[in-house]
């Protein structure tokens, strides 16, 4: 498809509402939609429920790494494309089973006192200036919570984490920044893990990095590669979707009336709401790439051997054809089928580690700010242009009388 043709307009907006609005429009007029991505390629998306779940599972659809994959230095690519996100089965299985060996649920939940105590050290500076000054969400709470819990469980040192929103941007947001600045982030990325990989060889800890290490399935075990790759992993999708969805939940609450109040007023519906909000305004907007290894009919297109396929998750979970109410936030909704973490082998492993991150952040929010809600008008508040992630670069909310 020629370059000159502008890529779809939700991927580009910065209005959440209008990237909603358009999806909702394209998943009324049918499943499966030729569309252009940001750099210019173009690719089937599926948008409606149904469909979206059979093509997370279709074997005729192969992963096929992040935009401009193959443009990458070899060895860069192997440093961080050799992960279980990556590949299929049956390696899609060896990979999976050597990490869950490392990340394990007791791992996860003895994490919960720890993040309760970060969700305090974060909340306590801004319950005490609140009365007086609006603040970023994003900045100030969204973003250091899981950046700071996902650093830990790795064993990641404090002072080697001022770098990681700007390469884990870059690699969210490939599409848009473009291959150079993408290659040039994952480079300065992946010295850093070779780097921390080795520490923790000289002197191993109680951490999934040291883990990963020793990880071994019988005499198998992680290459170099893959070990680099699947922490390279585990740090960006550990916050980026964390970030995301507790920025967008408080979003989402603010905007419709009384439903932060009435949360607040009902905490322990917290695990639900947090489903709900995975659901409505998900932290991710599409799957990763996929590439048809045949020609095959799907949802009524011919999808030719070659052609790229993504699966707009989105669209998928708001998809009103398949549900009336799709579109309607229900803090109750049981049970609440989604595909917010994905469907299928590639199911997001730390998606238990997101909910207890999101369920414990909503409820220190609701209890500190009971009167929380934005700064500014809704429309004014941006969403980031871009094919993978849902996200604000910033929220500003306040907890001031109005």
């Amino acid at each position: 498809m020629s370059g000159s043709i502008p890529p779809a307009p939700f991927f580009l907006t910065t209005d959440l509402a209008e990237r909603h609005r358009l999806y909702g429009e394209l998943s009324r007029s049918g499943p499966v939609h030729r569309v252009v991505l940001p750099h210019g390629e173009w690719a089937w998306l599926v948008v409606r429920y149904e469909e979206a779940r059979a093509a997370l599972t279709d074997p005729r659809l192969a992963t096929a790494g992040p935009p401009f994959a193959a443009e990458l230095d070899p060895g860069l690519r192997a440093a961080i494309n050799s992960n279980m996100l990556n590949v299929d089965l049956p390696e899609h299985g060896r990979l999976r089973r050597l990490v869950a060996a490392a990340f394990t649920r007791r791992r996860v939940e003895r994490l919960a006192p720890r993040i309760q105590q970060l969700t305090d050290e974060l909340l306590d500076p801004l319950v005490a200036r609140a009365a007086d000054s609006s603040f970023d969400l994003v900045a100030e709470f969204a973003y250091p919570l899981p950046v700071a819990v996902i650093c830990e469980l790795l064993g990641v040192p404090e002072s080697g984490r001022e770098r990681f929103r700007e390469w884990s941007f870059a690699d969210v947001n490939a599409s848009v920044i473009g291959v150079q600045a993408y290659a040039a982030a994952a480079t300065a990325f992946v010295e850093y893990l070779r780097d921390l990989i080795a520490r923790k060889r000289r002197e191993p800890a109680d951490d999934l990095t040291s883990a990963l290490v020793g990880a071994r399935d019988g005499s198998d075990q992680l290459t170099e590669d893959e070990l680099t790759s699947m922490i390279y992993l585990l740090l960006v999708a550990g916050h980026e979707t964390t970030v995301n969805l507790i920025a967008n939940g408080v979003y989402m609450l603010l905007c419709r009336p009384g439903a932060w109040a009435v949360l607040g007023a009902e905490p322990e519906r917290v695990p639900s709401a947090v489903e709900e909000l995975l659901r409505i305004d998900g932290p991710v907007q599409t799957s990763t790439l996929r590439i048809a290894v045949e020609t095959f009919e799907f949802a009524g297109v011919t999808i030719e051997e070659g052609d790229t396929v993504l699966v707009g998750l989105l669209a998928a979970n708001r998809d009103t054809t398949t549900r009336p109410d799709a579109e309607d936030l229900d803090l109750t909704r049981s049970p609440n089928q989604h595909i917010a973490f994905g469907h299928g082998i590639h199911l997001c492993l730390g998606a238990p580690l997101a909910r207890l991150e999101a369920q414990t952040a909503f409820t220190g929010l609701l209890a500190r700010f009971p009167g929380l809600r934005l700064a500014v008008p809704p429309h004014e508040i941006a969403a980031e242009p871009g094919l993978l992630m849902n996200a604000f670069h910033a929220l500003p909310v306040t907890a001031r009388p109005a």
